[in-house]
């Protein structure tokens, strides 16, 4: 006997052992074998009779199922609102505020080369003579047509738009939204802040009003119709992406970002909230392809801007801006910290023009002007729009930190000058053999000059080259105190792993803060 045959014993004795065990304790006997088909009939009949005495209820009582019905609607209408939320529909806006969209088409005159004289010109002497007999002169003026858009703010035909779509224009023509075209007129232009205003020979016109675009939110509806192309009258949808971007283009910004498509044509519209009001004129993309095209990146002038700068344009074609008088810039972290702030807020002077309403009134160097008229300064960007939107002469109060203080001053606006000429110094020449003074934990080189301490070089990748120092770089102070020459620098600097430079560039002063680690 091998041991496969034992373990086959042993096996079948231990099944008779326990089916012995199950009989004499009866448990074998208690078990019930279900038949799942008459399971399911059960249940099934079960459903049906609750369907059967719903109904019987309903036919008794009308009211009580038409509530049942209700109180499904409204289950599943939650269910899906809270899944998806509730998405509007924007034709009702559109409808109402279309009609006071224009289309804008204008021609401007430019000068041009000549093909001809580019590739077969001869160039001075005897030929040129038969060359422009026959082909014309060597520049040649060229009408070239473009497209925009606008909006009216008045029955009687005035119109926003942006100050590039009109600029240079010797022809302007304006659709309205039911096919007619008339002449326009420009009867202002704003360059600083790229707001023009039309005219059109009209009365009894549709017009859009401005709300307050302070109260939009990042995330809000807005809409924008235009003139895309040229294919008239077009709404796109999109949200506030953010508000208070810079792009260098104009004077004063304060861009809204949005992502509702604005295309070439689409310049000069308006941006509506969902109240129907105009909160911004659409007015640039960016389109990191070099496309004119939409990226998903549009901006637009807020109506907090606008709206005050419109009635003047009208009134008097022009904007008078009112003048502090003082450059500033950002209040970043690390000037903050050296500055000891408690928060890297508002916009710290770092030059003051002599004679100037700030200059009068005692604004320094160094100071950071944290409110200006009753409104908080938040970032520097905001201080010029607010000074420049004030009437000229008014009184405003000024409230600064000053060496950890706060001061309180009262300035009266001056009219801002025409043409703003500073005199500017002129770096001069590197002299990178001379030796200076070497703050390697900077990266840094220092010369002596008539001039003063002045930046001769900057190390590649250094503490000093990310803070933004430059090569011809005059140092007027380290840490808050003047000094006069390298060796001033180096006793302020001694172990020291941080500082704030006051550098004088090419006639302006500028902080820097530089930090090593």
């Amino acid at each position: 006997m091998n041991w496969r045959s034992i373990l086959g014993i042993i096996l079948v004795s231990g099944f008779v052992y326990l089916l012995a065990k199950g009989i004499e304790s009866g448990t074998i006997g208690k078990i019930e074998i279900g038949n799942p088909i008459e399971e399911v009939k059960e249940k099934i009949s079960g459903e049906k009779t609750k369907k059967e005495e719903k109904k019987d209820e309903a036919e008794k009582n009308p009211k009580s199922g038409e509530q049942e019905k209700e109180k499904g609607k409204e289950k599943e209408g939650e269910i899906i609102s809270s899944k998806f939320g509730a998405l509007p529909s924007f034709a009702e806006i559109v409808e109402k505020v279309s009609k006071g969209v224009v289309n804008i088409s204008t021609t401007r005159v430019e000068q041009q080369q000549n093909p001809f004289w580019w590739f077969f010109g001869p160039g001075p002497g005897p030929g040129e003579e038969f060359f422009r007999r026959f082909f014309g002169e060597p520049q040649r003026r060229v009408p070239t047509r473009s497209l925009g858009s606008g909006f009216l703010v008045s029955s009687d035909g005035y119109i926003v738009t942006n100050s590039h779509v009109v600029r240079g224009a010797t022809d302007i023509n304006v659709t309205l939204w039911d096919g007619r075209t008339f002449k326009g007129k420009i009867v202002g232009i704003d360059e600083a802040t790229d707001i023009a205003i039309l005219k059109i020979d009209a009365t009894d016109l549709p017009y859009l009003k401005f709300g307050d675009s302070n109260e939009l939110r990042v995330g809000d509806w807005v809409i924008a119709i235009g003139n895309p192309f040229g294919l008239g009258h077009t709404v796109t949808v999109g949200v506030v992406s953010a508000k208070g971007r810079s792009l260098g283009i104009t004077r004063y910004e304060d861009f809204i970002q949005t992502d509702a498509a604005i295309n070439p044509g689409n310049s000069g519209g308006p941006l509506i909230n969902i109240k129907g009001e105009v909160v911004g004129i659409n007015t640039a993309i960016l389109n990191p392809s070099g496309m004119s095209v939409n990226a998903g990146i549009g901006f637009a002038i807020p109506s907090s801007l606008a709206k005050d700068i419109v009635p003047t344009l009208i009134a008097k074609g022009k904007v008078e801006r009112a003048w502090l008088g003082v450059y500033i810039q950002e209040v970043t972290p690390e000037i903050a910290k050296q500055l000891g702030l408690k928060e890297a807020k508002g916009a710290l002077v770092s030059d003051v023009i002599p004679g100037s309403p700030a200059d009068k009134v005692g604004i320094k160097r160094g100071d950071v002007i944290i409110e200006f008229d009753g409104k908080k300064v938040e970032t520097w960007r905001q201080l010029p729009i607010m000074v420049s939107l004030s009437p000229v002469n008014k009184k405003a109060k000024l409230k600064i930190i000053r060496d950890g203080k706060e001061l309180e001053f009262e300035v009266v606006l001056a009219k801002m000058p025409e043409e703003q000429q500073l005199a500017r110094q002129q770096p001069q020449e590197q002299q990178p053999q001379q030796q200076g003074l070497e703050l390697k934990q900077f990266g840094i080189t220092i010369q002596d000059s008539p001039d003063g301490p002045k930046v001769v070089s900057v190390e590649p990748g250094s503490p000093a080259q990310m803070a933004g120092i430059m090569p011809g770089d005059i140092i007027v102070e380290v840490n808050r105190k003047q000094v006069k020459n390298s060796s001033e620098i180096a006793n302020i600097l001694k172990d020291q792993k941080s500082a704030l430079f006051l550098i004088n560039r090419e006639g302006r002063t500028i902080f820097v803060a530089i930090r090593v680690g």
